[in-house]
This record gives structure tokens, C-alpha cells and sequence, in this order.
């Protein structure tokens, strides 16, 4: 699975319809919402919005279309079986049409939602996708400089600490490392 890191845009003219796409980053349906009406807002004229997007959550995939009142499976599905086919997650892609006066047909229709996006998505920066997991860690005063480092190697974090006895860490990092991490850095008994 891939994210998009860096936003891509694209825009381009067929047959007098100006289409412009947005592919972007979102972690949330709320945070889908947000894209889209910024986009909207920026192009209050335009005649359609259709969009489609993936979201991995703890139930799954979420994935939805919308082809904003062009005939059904002609804006939004294109886009989403791009999505689909680069095996992105967490990622938005609207695409706007300002309507030109000639009817495009639904394979042009298609064609021309489908390209704009792919046009976005070329131009977005993407990078594996790492399934991060946040553990609670108990670790000595003396581990505490060595965990940091471990965190900043695996690209991992802190994200909170409470210094007791012991240090009590909440910690984010990489799912793939959470066995190996606790089993050197965890507090066995004191």
C-alpha cells in the first residue's frame, strides 16, 4: 500500500470542459470533507465536483465515489479504480468540471475524469505506507536515552511520558517493530 506525501494537481481542457484534479493526504472522513469544500470554495463556478476516495481504518478499507451528477460510473468510479489500481490509501482525488457546452458521451466523460486524476496522481510525491501502533513502555532512567534513539531510527516517536519510579512512555512506532522493542527496552521486574 502507498500515501500520497505531497499533493498533486492537474488541470487540462477537452472539448471546451476545463477539468481540474486535487490528489491529497486525508486520514479521516472528516478530514475528506475539508479538502473537498476547500476545493469547492476555489472554484464556486464550476459546474461538478466528483471525487473518490480510500481510507484505512480499523474496520478496513473505506472507500467511496461520487459522480456529482454526471451519469452514474462516469466521474467519481474512474477515479476510485485509479485509487484502487496504485493501491492508495488515506488519499482524496476531486475533480472539477467547468462545463464547455459539448456534451463529451459517457466513455468521454470517463476518459476525461479518469485522465485529470491520473494526471493529479503522477504529479503527488508517494511513499510506502507503515502501519504505525502506540504502546505503553515502562523503562528505567538509564534506558531512556537509548529508547529515543531506537524511536528515531525506526521513525518512531513519544508521545507522552510520566517520570515515577520508573518512566511510564507512550510511544508510537512501526507495527513491525513493537515485538522487538518491547522485548529489549520493557522493564522485566525491579
Amino acid at each position: 500500500m502507498q500515501i500520497i506525501v505531497q499533493a498533486g494537481f492537474a488541470e487540462q481542457t477537452i472539448t471546451k470542459s476545463r477539468f481540474i484534479a486535487m490528489a491529497v493526504s486525508c486520514a479521516s472522513e472528516r478530514e475528506v470533507g475539508q479538502a473537498l469544500r476547500a476545493l469547492a470554495a476555489k472554484h464556486q463556478n464550476a459546474h461538478h465536483l466528483a471525487y473518490a476516495f480510500r481510507l484505512k481504518t480499523e474496520e478496513g478499507i473505506v472507500q467511496r465515489f461520487s459522480d456529482a451528477g454526471e451519469p452514474s460510473g462516469t466521474a467519481g468510479m474512474p477515479v476510485l479504480k485509479l485509487l484502487e489500481g496504485r493501491n492508495l490509501i488515506n488519499v482524496c482525488v476531486g475533480v472539477i468540471r467547468y462545463y464547455g457546452g459539448i456534451n463529451l458521451g459517457t466513455g468521454g466523460l470517463a476518459r476525461a475524469y479518469g485522465g485529470t486524476a491520473k494526471l493529479a496522481l503522477d504529479s503527488a510525491d508517494v511513499a510506502d505506507y507503515v502501519e504505525m501502533k502506540t504502546i505503553n513502555l515502562t523503562i528505567a532512567y538509564n534506558q531512556m536515552d537509548f529508547v529515543t534513539r531506537a524511536l528515531s531510527k525506526c521513525n518512531g516517536a513519544i508521545v507522552d511520558k510520566v517520570f515515577n519510579e520508573h518512566v511510564d512512555l507512550i510511544v508510537s512506532l512501526p507495527a513491525n517493530d513493537v515485538g522487538d522493542f518491547i522485548s529489549r527496552f520493557s522493564l522485566k521486574s525491579y
